[in-house]
């Protein structure tokens, strides 16, 4: 069975809930991402700040990303998968809440790797991939 573990990008990291956005988006260029997790102050996921979210609800909101922080823009409740988690329950969980990355957590709850739609891309089927689409841009 393919898990999510086999299929994520791993090394993704936290940005603290009290970071602020231009060094939230100076991580996503360093890493190449387009989204971080957020962590509160225990470490656990609050939230992902992407980087459309840092322009559409920061900058053309007129506000500066030097004052406003990663855990302002989090809401909702934050979704997440286990590293052990079939794809079958990775799609599943991407399609319902109709996400386009899924933070995947390990046994002790630690942040271990991200899915992305390219991720999806490289490891499933042509099948998988339509069905996928329909779901989250329905």
């Amino acid at each position: 069975m393919t898990t999510a573990a086999d299929i994520m990008s791993p090394g993704a990291q936290w940005i603290p809930d009290t970071e602020t956005l231009d060094r939230a988006a100076q991580l996503m260029r360093e890493h190449d991402v387009g989204a971080l997790p957020v962590s509160d102050e225990n470490e656990r996921l609050c939230g992902i700040v992407t980087d459309r979210d840092i322009v559409v609800h920061c900058i053309a909101a007129g506000h500066d990303p030097a004052r406003v922080t990663a855990g302002d823009l989090c809401r909702g409740t934050p979704r997440w998968i286990s590293s052990s988690a079939s794809v079958e329950e990775v799609l599943q969980e991407m399609e319902i809440h109709q996400i386009r990355r899924l933070p995947v957590i390990d046994g002790d709850k630690r942040l271990v790797g991200m899915i992305s739609e390219a991720d999806l891309a490289r490891s499933l089927t042509d099948d998988q991939i339509g069905e996928f689409v329909e779901h989250v841009y329905a």
